[in-house]
């Protein structure tokens, strides 16, 4: 079957964005919906595909562009390379799920020394003209030649200051044509060869670097954040040149349909007057607000208006919309569904299902569960905020602290090292992506709401402030200023994203509500799914939480996690260290009404909602102090005591703990004395904290309030070891509840996560009534990785490399850890139908790992209280689509 490697726009449409890229399928569509679209081509993705299969262009690419060429001169009037008409191109890349930034493009592509003198004479502008040839030599040098465009920008900038101006609007044409000199000098001293005169060779070789920027660093950075296939490759775009930096009555801008921070319904966007598309994006000049253009070009505006309520009713979404107005006429160059944080995502769903745009189930589909962190962002304490040293522009929503860095690499290294950091720039490019991810926010002192921080850090759900002209920033000095306050390296800073407000110092952050958007959302989302989500809650604080974020039950209560407060780790070192039953018993019975304490009050904030607890699981060495620190100590201590005779008391305490320590050590903690083993070598300790879950239990019934406990056995890979386990629990219950036992309906279980123990489910399950699968746990044993060691050390570069498809402790190993869950559940409910079951590691609040709980038919998942809201719209999303395939399924089967 042959490949398609090139499409005309008015031969296209949106339905085959696979082949011709989100970019080149819009610009399709939109010709052939009669819009004032300049003419071009698209390169198909099946293009980029065989180039980096063959390491070149595909045979016959370039004849069938020439073709491509012919015809678009010909529907221009104008000729590529023509000295008397020349036409110029755009060649801008086009990936199928929008990347906003991360691939390069060429303006101005066909201009030589011959044509830069036919197009002054055409337009009688040769101011202009110049200032075209000077850009594509500067981004053909950087893209093509792969020159740091610092170099270009330094001989810019020197020009600039020897002409006494700092705006490009002043360079008059010799300038322009001094600077061209000096631009093709470097592009020869940097590159070994000339600048192309041939304008196919131009053509070529901006085709061939497009294709190569699907690879680059920043992009592959972007698709591995965003879960973008490597293998889809990018389109090319082939477009005539409309020009915005004309003349005064032309310009270019960026708009949405609605305002991406918050989703209102009103035009947002930024234009410059005399520009091209690049300087806005870029920030080189601050931009006019979208509003201004009423009154600097109303006829151009009212069309704008008209254009953008067009395409988002076609579209059926907020539009970001590319525009140039070239002498006054208006020409789209680009259309796309709009970055947007998730407030604003949530307003703009609900708005669009309220008037009968979307279904509630196309609105619960269109949202990004991993947007919805951003809805719970922290905000300033207002009460200790100072007042702002500076304002910029409210870019991305969310407050933020961290020490001043002023480049990406830093920002990056100093994340890694455990820093929070706010990375501050005079304006990011999109090499700057990795820099961007590690900071807790971005400042910048140029560029304005569509540039290029400001669309990423929305992506990201990063604060964000753009445009702080009152902050200069030396970048090789590392430091900063605002008026006479510096700021250097490694001071704390503080920006709100909402107001643009920028501080010095650290701020107290607040939790963010939520929106009535979203749990509207989250309201339609509860109709739809089935699976119930559970909340991982470890104290009445999170539970509470929990609760309030719509989880209907706790997963996971890691009663370990109660015993590490200051109070109570001197008695559980004491539990442990005892030397005697007696003594062991004393400390747990100081333990217990601790525990007790702790249960009651997590029951109460449930309120009758299921709180599954887990049994004390891990190994008791992690609760006593560290060896070597003693070992320290005690080589202090009698070097200090040398010559003194007696016994010292601190002496032989500290040869006392580092016996026990010695004693409690184990060559592999991970698979050793902890979890069920634990209870059975020692039952008094799961005696305590079962007592404490029914003494809660009782008292809470006596208050009138209801309780759900069920009781997790962990680490069982024996049927015998959930025997003797339950009848434990089974003893105690009819010594503490007596007569009001059919009053506390609690269920005993376990937690799979040892992979003997999914594959004797149907002996296991005969003492349970309930699963929970620890996929923490089960996937470290299953692969046979230590999690600590593994994502530290070699995980990465596993992931990086695509030797594993995701991090399976993030995504759930469908194939492996999967196939024993799905066993497990099977053959589990063969023997009892009945059986709940449920998932209550990490991957209970990812949303690939939530579709494959409820494809295996589990009742709920369990995750952490703040993902809970995106758990909730995965489960429905999960449904939706299961429903939709299983739809199509059908239909297929009648139509066969």
């Amino acid at each position: 079957m042959s490949k398609q490697w090139l499409m005309h726009f008015y031969e296209g449409n949106q339905s085959l964005a696979g082949l011709l890229g989100g970019k080149g399928a819009n610009l399709a569509e939109m010709t052939r919906a009669g819009l004032a679209v300049p003419p071009g081509f698209t390169l198909t993705t099946e293009a980029c595909r065989a180039y980096y299969i063959e390491s070149r262009l595909p045979d016959g690419l370039l004849a069938e562009v020439r073709e491509a060429m012919a015809e678009l001169e010909q529907s221009k009037g104008q000729r590529f390379g023509d000295a008397a008409s020349p036409l110029l191109v755009s060649v801008r890349s086009g990936s199928v799920t929008s990347m906003p930034g991360m691939m390069d493009t060429i303006l101005n592509l066909g201009l030589n020394d011959d044509t830069v003198e036919g197009l002054a004479a055409a337009t009688q502008n040769p101011r202009f003209a110049y200032d075209c040839y000077r850009r594509l030599i500067q981004m053909f040098g950087s893209v093509v030649f792969g020159i740091e465009g610092a170099w270009f920008e330094k001989k810019l900038h020197a020009l600039k200051q020897a002409a006494g101006t700092e705006s490009d609007q002043d360079i008059q044409a010799q300038d322009w044509q001094e600077l061209i000199g000096t631009y093709k000098a470097l592009i020869l001293k940097r590159a070994g060869v000339p600048f192309p005169q041939d304008v196919y060779e131009q053509l070529r070789l901006a085709v061939e670097a497009v294709f190569r920027s699907w690879n680059n660093q920043r992009a592959q950075i972007y698709r591995r954040l965003n879960g973008i296939p490597d293998e889809q490759g990018t389109a090319v775009n082939i477009q005539a040149m409309v020009f915005g930096n004309l003349n005064e009555e032309s310009g270019t801008g960026v708009v949405f349909t609605r305002n991406p921070s918050t989703g209102e319904r009103v035009l947002f966007g930024e234009y410059l007057t005399n520009a091209q598309g690049e300087d806005v994006v870029a920030g080189v000049r601050t931009p006019q607000p979208i509003a201004k253009l009423a009154g600097d070009m109303p006829a151009v505006y009212e069309k704008l208006v008209g254009m953008a309520e067009l395409l988002e009713r076609h579209y059926r979404d907020m539009q970001d919309i590319e525009f140039t107005v070239e002498n006054g006429t208006l020409y789209m160059l680009q259309t796309r569904n709009g970055k947007r944080t998730a407030q604003a995502a949530m307003r703009i769903g609900v708005e669009l299902v309220q008037a009968g745009i979307l279904t509630k189930e196309e609105a619960l589909l269109r949202v990004e569960p991993s947007h919805l962190d951003q809805l719970l962002h922290p905000s300033l304490d207002e009460s200790e905020a100072p007042a702002a040293l500076a304002t910029g522009l409210p870019a991305s929503p969310g407050a933020a602290c961290g020490q001043a860095v002023f480049t990406a690499d830093e920002a990056d290294a100093w994340a890694r090292a455990g820093k929070a950091v706010i990375l501050v720039r005079t304006e990011t490019t999109p090499e700057d992506i990795h820099g961007v991810l590690a900071a807790r926010g971005v400042l910048t002192s140029r560029g304005g709401m569509t540039s290029h921080a400001a669309v990423v850090a929305r992506g990201m759900g990063k604060p964000c402030v753009c445009g702080c002209e009152l902050l200069a920033i030396d970048s090789e000095e590392k430091q900063a200023s605002i008026g006479g306050t510096a700021i250097r390296e490694g001071d704390w800073l503080t920006i709100d994203g909402a107001t643009g407000r920028v501080m010095i110092g650290e701020v107290p952050l607040k939790e963010a509500d939520m929106s009535a958007e979203l749990q509207l959302m989250l309201e339609w989302a509860d109709d739809v799914r089935q699976m119930k989500v559970y909340a991982n809650a470890d104290n009445p604080e999170d539970a509470a939480k929990a609760r309030s974020f719509g989880a209907e039950g706790v997963g996971l209560c890691r009663t370990e996690h109660m015993f590490l407060s200051p109070q109570r780790l001197p008695i559980v070192q004491e539990m442990i260290l005892a030397d005697s039953d007696a003594a062991r018993g004393a400390a747990l019975e100081k333990l217990l009404p601790m525990q007790q304490e702790d249960f009651d009050a997590i029951f109460r904030a449930m309120a009758g909602l299921p709180v599954t607890i887990r049994l004390l699981d891990p190994p008791l060495h992690e609760f006593l102090p560290n060896l070597e620190e003693l070992v320290a100590r005690h080589a202090q201590l009698t070097a200090a005591r040398s010559g003194a005779s007696g016994p010292d008391a601190e002496l032989q305490k500290l040869e006392f703990l580092i016996r026990k320590v010695r004693g409690l050590h184990e060559v592999n903690p991970m698979l050793g004395q902890r979890g069920c083993r634990l209870g059975i070598l020692f039952p008094e300790i799961y005696s305590m904290q079962i007592e404490a879950i029914f003494g809660a239990a009782l008292a809470c019934l006596n208050d009138g309030v209801d309780v759900s406990p069920e009781i997790m056995i962990p680490l069982v890979g024996h049927a015998n070891e959930l025997r003797i386990m339950r009848g434990l629990v089974d003893e105690v219950a009819d010594s503490m509840l007596g007569d009001l036992r059919a009053q506390v309906n609690y269920r005993v279980g376990t937690m799979i996560e040892v992979p003997r123990a999914a594959l004797t489910a149907p002996q296991i399950v005969q003492h349970a009534d309930f699963f929970s699968f620890g996929t923490n746990d089960l996937t470290q044993m299953t692969f046979g990785y230590s999690r600590d060691d593994a994502e530290g050390k070699f995980l990465t570069h596993y992931v990086d490399s695509k030797l594993l498809p995701d991090n399976p402790f993030q995504v759930l190993d469908r194939d492996g850890v999967g196939q024993l869950i799905e066993l497990a559940v099977t053959r589990a409910r063969a023997a009892k139908p009945k059986l709940k079951t449920g998932v209550c590691g990490e991957h209970g609040g990812d949303p690939k790992s939530i579709r494959f709980c409820r494809e295996t038919g589990l009742d709920y998942v369990s995750c952490s209280p703040y993902r809970v809201p995106l758990a909730r719209i995965a489960a429905a999303q999960a449904e939706i689509e299961i429903a939709a395939e299983e739809a199509a399924s059908g239909q297929q089967r009648i139509v066969s």
